[in-house]
């Protein structure tokens, strides 16, 4: 016939003469633009790193964000979501939240195989992404190249750091945000703001001398609400964590803890 209607791993495809319509699941997907700017962000600021734990698969990472957008609501308190690259655009649609990517490439668009361009991500629906996280270190080149290109972008750019040399030095380079995680707390029990506090306060005093509009988060081992106040009392505009969330047995009952103080 003139026609077909086939169906092959969840895309439906109608022929005819004239077109091919594709039809993804059978619904449309309009991708947002970017929902947020580094000027219209409340603080205080959670960022949530989803990284790559089993937890959010299989719908978790979707589970997950909609348990953030709730909270959001009810507090009225800024959250932002990192979930990993294959649940990007999902998230961009389905939840009304500033989704950010945890990675993207310094490499332009075309014969680039493999990599994530910035114009890719943005392109998904995310408003901004992770940089130089301490599980996907880059070079300063790299930094400020990507950084410049999210500028050019409108895209914000948040920049992870693990001291506070590397935070001066990121600063310079102008990035919305930097995030100073010394590793060896990430994933632990004990958060920075009670381990090194005054890595955070010389942290912000610093970059508010080199960039007083960049604005520094912390993060490692946050995990409840007395971190998260201790984050903001110590001059942060919020904190960037993971596990205490994903991790946990009822992370709605954790996200409702982590604002509970501020």
């Amino acid at each position: 016939s003139d026609s077909a209607e086939q169906s092959r791993h969840g895309l439906y495809f109608l022929y005819d003469e004239k077109k091919i319509q594709t039809n993804l699941y059978e619904s449309s997907i309009k991708m947002p633009p970017p929902k947020i700017g580094a000027d219209t962000m409340k603080e205080p600021i959670i960022v949530l790193n989803m990284k790559t734990y089993p937890e959010i698969n299989q719908g978790g990472a979707l589970r997950l964000a909609n348990m953030c957008k709730q909270v959001a609501e009810e507090t009225g308190i800024e959250f932002v979501v990192c979930p990993q690259q294959v649940d990007l655009a999902l998230l961009c649609n389905k939840v009304d939240l500033p989704i950010f990517a945890q990675h993207i490439d310094n490499v332009s668009t075309g014969s680039t195989t493999g990599w994530v361009t910035p114009e890719s991500v943005k392109s998904a629906g995310a408003s901004g992404t992770l940089i130089n996280h301490s599980e996907h270190r880059i070079g300063i080149a790299d930094i400020s190249d990507i950084i410049t290109r999210c500028r050019e972008l409108d895209f914000l750019s948040l920049v992870c750091t693990n001291d506070i040399s590397v935070s001066r030095a990121c600063s310079v380079l102008k990035p919305d945000f930097v995030a100073v995680e010394p590793p060896e707390l990430i994933g632990g029990d004990i958060s920075v703001t009670t381990a090194d506090p005054d890595i955070v306060r010389r942290t912000v005093d610093s970059i508010r001398k080199i960039a007083p509009d960049v604005r520094v988060l912390t993060g490692a081992g946050v995990k409840n609400g007395d971190d998260v106040a201790m984050a903001v009392e110590l001059g942060t505009c919020g904190v960037l964590l993971a596990s205490g969330v994903v991790k946990s047995e009822d992370p709605l009952k954790i996200l409702y803890g982590l604002v509970s103080k501020i």
